[in-house]
């Protein structure tokens, strides 16, 4: 129904796509303004407090909010983790690309869910002294109200929490937030995750847990993978049930068909994973979409790029999904950690906004860094295949069928399977034109602040210069039913 999110190099979901489809990676050094990495740098891995890459995704600005557009006092949104703040803003762009008029859901049970593992701006806070603490702290640096601010700003009523299953929290998310709208607490649903790298800490800890890549390059299956590169960012789905999305007339991306969700349980270490346990969850949330190996085309994986890891998911995924198929035409596989790095609480999500907008444009974008097969992955064997061009789906004429996985260094693992939408939805038509009496089409636009009208109006004239195929009468109608509207001026 809706999507958003912010990446590196990628400001929104379109971004993300042409990021992706033409093979570009999002990864620099830590911004300056963060903290002085270069400083820190040692390529010894057992060096104390150092780290041995100053390399990573990371968003331009995590400092930039408009509190007053969501009615918060500056006073308050100092004390608030960056992470609610940027989560607040892609629930609003989320809920707009669906159509959505976010005010029209206050009192509606429509649920939040979104993955979170990191307190970076607590800690950071924290280093200024106990004097800094104030009576908006608990709630600005709670996890929890990641979630629960968008559900009170918004007066959404339904299920708000925030998930921490480790790197899977953000499509353990979409899981519990699908598992929601089946059951009926909700009747519509965001659900994703952020993630962001405030402070060195986070990254020394990583540094030393012997999971980052010291090139700053993360290599998914490929012979030279020596770890993974921290990203940053967020994303949000909107989820309807499709019943309901299709009598309202909805955008429909892709449908979810079924998720699954386990856990390693006893394996030769805590953070060991384990085969047959990523293995069941796959099978599980295949026999949920009621799919079978050779109807799936893709596989979005965990693919951090390690050593240990890559070598153990192929295998499961093989097992799940490879063996079986024909040898000419293998499962292909990819990871968006190449481009953006490894965006932990909320990776799982970016790897499925990846795969629906893969599906939405019937394309498949470059895995990066897939040079030299890992000797330790039978790719032959197990029917697998690194998808390292942009190219149509292997099968175009059925039904466009993926998969995404998400596994945490706890041993939770999470797939869900995504289908396309073949059928029609009564909203497909194109809108009738709102033609004023002296003839014209009116393209209102509302803001807060004169700023923010000029900042709505360059958008609209870089969306027409993307898209010169979209009619008058329906941006219109997107503008009219579809956008928030504020109160005037003066300004």
């Amino acid at each position: 129904m809706g999507v958003s999110c912010r990446l590196p190099r990628a400001a929104d979901p379109r971004a993300f796509w042409e990021l992706l489809r033409e093979g570009r990676s999002g990864i620099t050094d830590v911004p300056e303004s963060r903290w002085d990495a270069r400083r820190l740098l040692d390529p010894d891995p057992a060096a104390p407090g150092r780290i041995t890459t100053t390399r990573g995704g990371y968003l331009d600005d995590v400092a930039g909010f408009d509190a007053d557009f969501f009615g918060i006092a500056p006073s308050e949104a100092a004390m608030m983790d960056p992470q609610q703040r940027l989560m607040l803003e892609l629930g609003w762009e989320a809920l707009e690309d669906a159509g959505i008029v976010p005010a029209d859901l206050a009192g509606s049970r429509t649920g939040v869910f979104v993955g979170a593992i990191w307190d970076d701006y607590a800690l950071r806070l924290y280093k200024h002294g106990v004097q800094r603490v104030n009576h908006h702290s608990v709630t600005g640096l709670h996890r929890g109200i990641i979630a629960n601010r968008l559900s009170y700003t918004l007066g959404l009523q339904g299920p708000s929490l925030a998930v921490d299953a480790a790197q899977s929290s953000s499509l353990v998310s979409v899981h519990l937030a699908a598992e929601s709208l089946r059951a009926g607490d909700c009747a519509l649903a965001l659900a994703g995750g952020v993630n962001l790298a405030l402070v060195p800490e986070s990254t020394i800890g990583s540094t030393k847990f012997g999971g980052l890549s010291p090139d700053g390059l993360c290599k998914t299956f490929d012979a030279r993978a020596n770890g993974y590169v921290r990203g940053e960012g967020g994303a949000y789905l909107v989820l309807k049930p499709l019943s309901r999305a299709v009598a309202d007339g909805d955008r429909i991306y892709c449908v979810i068909e079924g998720s699954a969700v386990n856990n390693d349980g006893a394996t030769p270490g805590l953070t060991v994973p384990s085969a047959r346990a990523q293995e069941d969850v796959i099978r599980r949330a295949h026999a949920q979409a009621e799919t079978r190996p050779d109807d799936v085309q893709y596989v979005e994986l965990h693919g951090t790029g390690t050593r240990v890891g890559d070598p153990i998911e192929a295998a499961a995924l093989g097992a799940a999904l490879g063996t079986g198929r024909r040898a000419d035409a293998p499962l292909r596989v990819g990871s968006a950690k190449t481009n953006v790095g490894h965006l932990e609480g909320a990776a799982g999500v970016v790897g499925l906004l990846k795969t629906v907008l893969s599906i939405w444009h019937r394309e498949l974008p470059p895995s990066l860094n897939f040079e030299t097969p890992n000797p330790d992955i039978a790719f032959d064997e197990l029917r697998l295949r690194v998808q390292s061009d942009l190219t149509p789906w292997p099968r175009p004429d059925r039904p466009l069928i993926a998969g995404t996985s998400s596994f945490g260094m706890g041993g939770t693992n999470c797939h869900v399977v995504l289908r396309e939408w073949t059928g029609t939805t009564p909203g497909e038509d194109a809108p009738e034109p709102v033609v004023a009496t002296d003839g014209t089409l009116p393209w209102p636009l509302s803001a807060k602040s004169r700023p923010a009208l000029e900042e709505q109006a360059r958008r609209l004239l870089d969306h027409l210069d993307r898209h010169p195929e979209a009619t008058p009468a329906e941006i219109g109608h997107a503008l009219m039913a579809a956008r928030s509207v504020f109160p005037t001026g003066p300004w």
